[in-house]
């Protein structure tokens, strides 16, 4: 008996009152077991924070879009420069010099490498 004793008395005298153990246990249950436990907030938190980001680039890119398209429908000259651009269209009478940046180099090479 004098073994758990000398145990017993190591612990600090707050940590043996049985409120601060409860207390101390909810905390833990609270912050790493229980299914709305704080570290998935957090993740959840910065996920969200994430897609908002993205939903604001996507509608950016659709506004974009759409004034893109309403031009092409409107303009024939602007049909045809959006064709010699995007898809590389020339006149017989013409040559095409196409320059990279060297950014987009690497990612045309990336994406080159990434459909093989």
């Amino acid at each position: 008996m004098s073994i758990r004793f000398r145990y017993a008395d190591r612990i600090p005298p707050w940590l043996r009152n049985k409120f601060v153990v409860t207390i101390i246990i909810f905390v833990l249950w609270v912050l790493l077991f229980d299914a709305n436990n704080l570290l998935d907030r957090f993740r959840d938190i910065r996920r969200y924070k994430s897609l908002q980001r993205d939903q604001e680039y996507y509608t950016r890119r659709i506004e974009e879009d759409r004034h893109k398209l309403e031009e092409l429908h409107s303009d024939n000259e602007s049909l045809e420069k959006f064709a010699r651009e995007q898809y590389r269209m020339k006149r017989p009478d013409e040559d095409i010099y196409v320059i990279i940046s060297p950014e987009e180099e690497k990612r045309v090479q990336r994406e080159s490498t990434a459909r093989k």
